[in-house]
């Protein structure tokens, strides 16, 4: 069965990264993948990948190995091989603009300042892309953006963002039956 979506969870590799803010795209694919049983564990197009059936869709899972701010090469390989639109490429990713256990769901749009999301737009030559975005909190004044987003997830945090780990996994099943706009009502 051919690839019918892919679902790019943006992060970093490397064990320094694990467990950070900027890391909550991979941190929503292991949810998914626990969810489902399966592994993201294939290296491919620059990505941790696996090729999954979910809601009877063949889905592409990638987790892609080029740091944040190159994740638009990867993205393109998978999407260039497979032949996919940017409409059915969804991309799970911590934003600062909401908090801990928020999600928000886009059929599309601007970075937003985003440098992952900056590198998709630029590769694809598209913002028409699905997104679920996963709040990790607004950076505090005395902070550094790269420190905040690359720092470890506080503990106050965590049990309110692995809520909404859960949460985009549900948004993301809508997505994929075709009910986008469900889960924008339902989620956002």
């Amino acid at each position: 069965m051919n690839v019918e979506y892919i679902v790019a969870g943006l992060g970093n590799p490397g064990s320094e990264y694990q467990r950070t803010r900027h890391n909550a795209g991979f941190l929503a694919l292991d949810v998914i993948s626990q969810k489902h049983s399966f592994n993201i564990k294939t290296l491919k197009f620059h990505s941790l990948c696996a090729r999954e059936l979910i809601n009877s869709k063949s889905v592409l899972f990638l987790k892609p190995q080029t740091y944040m701010n190159n994740s638009g090469e990867a993205i393109k390989a998978a999407a260039d091989f497979y032949k996919i639109p940017p409409e059915r490429i969804i991309v799970i990713y911590d934003d600062i603009n909401f908090q801990p256990g928020t999600i928000r769901i886009r059929k599309k749009g601007s970075a937003g300042g985003h440098n992952g999301i900056k590198s998709i737009i630029s590769n694809l030559s598209s913002d028409n892309f699905p997104r679920i975005k996963i709040g990790v909190g607004n950076k505090p004044p005395h902070f550094e953006l790269y420190d905040w987003v690359l720092g470890k997830i506080p503990k106050e945090d965590q049990e309110p963002l692995f809520s909404a780990l859960t949460t985009a996994s549900d948004a993301l099943s809508l997505i994929l039956d075709g009910n986008i706009d469900k889960a924008l009502c339902t989620y956002n």
